[in-house]
């Protein structure tokens, strides 16, 4: 495979010259302030339409420039998170809210969390079946309760009771997923946005229905602060995306952060090498990080990822495939 052969140059180069994954990451003329992914996977030219090819753009760029025109108005990066990831919630497209693909049992089941920079607060919800939007719940159990993460029935209810918007379940039942599940395949899809606000605050947020096929009751790493999302201003804010039981394994995301805090790496370096751990225990997928100085990245094992970001100025970056830089 021909991007994961360039991923393993990349690191095996990594402390040396720059591999042609990282240099999607290199850092534009103006500060990138909001960075988005929309899952990773076997995404390849040759079995995605022009026409596709073109709506997924569209919605990515419609989901950034939705966050920065928050941020633009001096909104904060949660308030840009959150609108951002809700609108790819909404969208069947992605593997999050109405796109959400289904367990072994036809249902579905979503996870979303959320967490801050500036003080480190978190949220986080797993297992909701009735939830619209699941990065919404999760940003109230961050305001609005004295716990990070809820669960199940429990989530739901607590939803419902923070007024957000319930529906019922066959709402997250569409066509495209059931037959993904006939057809047994596995798929590692989640949405996931950084944003960095006019007072210098980071804020992550990830959402995701999961694995096509997944046990019920399975929760990946998307809901674990440190694995799936992370955030602290002095380092950075990162989302993952892949096969979260290795992303929990080696708390992917915290990875990073650490790497950047105690070793002194930048964050195109620590994000490479936090994802060759996990990588190496067997787990594909990618991930975006952003720091408080602008500088992005977007590293991925895969054969593509739906990433792209957003710079002060308004200019828009987005890419698909593994070739694209």
């Amino acid at each position: 495979m021909i991007t994961r052969t360039l991923f393993l140059i990349s690191i095996v180069h990594l402390l040396g010259c720059q591999s042609p994954s990282q240099k999607e990451a290199v850092v534009p003329k103006d500060k990138v302030i909001l960075v988005i992914h929309g899952g990773a996977g076997t995404i390849t030219r040759e079995k995605m339409s022009a026409t596709m090819d073109s709506i997924y753009r569209s919605v990515l760029q419609t989901s950034l420039r939705t966050g920065y025109d928050i941020l633009e108005k001096g909104g904060t990066s949660c308030d840009a998170v959150i609108a951002a990831i809700s609108l790819l919630e909404d969208n069947p497209l992605f593997n999050a809210g109405v796109g959400a693909v289904f367990t072994s049992e036809m249902t579905t089941e979503l996870d979303a969390s959320i967490m801050r920079g500036s003080d480190l607060n978190a949220g986080a919800v797993a297992g909701v079946k009735t939830v619209k939007n699941p990065i919404k719940a999760a940003f109230l159990v961050m305001e609005k309760s004295s716990h990070v993460m809820f669960s199940g029935a429990g989530a739901d209810a607590f939803a419902a009771e923070q007024g957000l918007e319930i529906v019922e379940p066959s709402y997250f039942s569409t066509q495209n997923r059931l037959e993904r599940l006939q057809q047994i395949q596995k798929e590692h899809g989640t949405v996931g946005v950084v944003a960095l606000d006019t007072e210098g605050n980071l804020c992550a947020g990830t959402s995701t229905g999961g694995m096509t096929n997944k046990k019920w009751g399975r929760i990946g790493d998307s809901p674990i602060i440190g694995a799936g999302t992370y955030a602290k201003n002095a380092t950075c804010g990162v989302s993952c995306t892949g096969y979260g039981e290795y992303f929990i394994r080696t708390a992917t995301a915290y990875n990073v952060s650490a790497l950047m805090e105690y070793k002194g790496l930048d964050i195109k370096t620590a994000a490479e090498l936090a994802l060759k751990q996990t990588y190496d225990l067997g787990g594909l997928g990618g991930l975006i990080a952003l720091d408080t100085a602008g500088n992005v990245a977007m590293p991925f094992s895969t054969e593509g990822m739906y990433r792209g970001y957003i710079t002060l100025s308004g200019a828009v970056k987005l890419l698909i495939y593994g070739d694209e830089e």
